[in-house]
């Protein structure tokens, strides 16, 4: 039995625009650190993070990672796994109930990141697509 999945045009062209969208929002998000580091240092530093700047760094270095991840589809999966985790983690940090009461659209905020995240997992399992794709991944797994 072939393990090949045969993909239709519409579904190639969603698993792409998928992946641009990924790497789209990450993409932004880095710019942003890029265009103002300490403005994000001052971000973490004030969520009540120590060492803000060089977390700051690490962030903009993961979300690099990501993106190339995204618009590669290297490592794909492993990559979509790694930004729900980290979606997960920021909705709580910045967005989380501790923050609700004093702005009603944090709640909001914080709801959107299941969305983006539950996107990522769903990503996770399907991977890539098979065009325009480095496909490396898991070890063992084509």
């Amino acid at each position: 039995m072939s393990s090949q999945i045969i993909q239709s045009p519409w579904q190639t062209a969603a698993l792409l625009i998928a992946r641009l969208i990924f790497a789209g929002v990450f993409l932004m998000a880095v710019t942003f650190k890029f265009m103002g580091m300490a403005a994000t240092a001052g971000y973490i530093a004030a969520a009540g993070f120590p060492f803000p700047l060089f977390l700051a760094w690490c962030a903009a270095i993961l979300e690099v990672a990501l993106v190339l991840c995204f618009l590669t589809g290297a490592f794909f999966s492993q990559a979509a796994l790694v930004a729900a985790a980290y979606v997960l983690f920021l909705a709580f940090a910045f967005h989380g109930p501790s923050h609700w009461a004093g702005n009603q659209a944090e709640f909001g905020f914080f709801i959107d990141h299941f969305s983006f995240m539950a996107g990522l997992l769903f990503a996770a399992v399907h991977g890539p697509g098979k065009v325009l794709s480095l496909n490396s991944g898991w070890p063992g797994r084509a």
